[in-house]
């Protein structure tokens, strides 16, 4: 995966499927379309986050936060 920028903390996010290779999609529980809620880091466990599916509100945590990018202003 390419490096990019954490996004900011409570602001809605997409997983970056598109960046995985193919035979890793079927192991991640998020969609390429799908909507999530970033709330940031864990502060022990750098490179990693929590986020909470947008519409269902089901929690995922230690996901690396590069795999995650901020939704446009424009977008959402």
């Amino acid at each position: 995966m390419e490096k990019s920028v954490i996004p900011c903390a409570h602001s809605l996010v997409r997983f970056r499927l598109a960046q995985l290779p193919a035979e890793y999609h079927a192991r991640y529980p998020f969609t390429a379309e799908g909507v999530y809620v970033f709330f940031g880091e864990i502060p022990n466990m750098p490179g990693h986050c929590v986020v909470a599916d947008h519409r269902t509100g089901q929690v995922y945590s230690g996901y690396h936060t590069e795999g995650f990018v901020e939704i446009p202003e424009d977008e959402v």
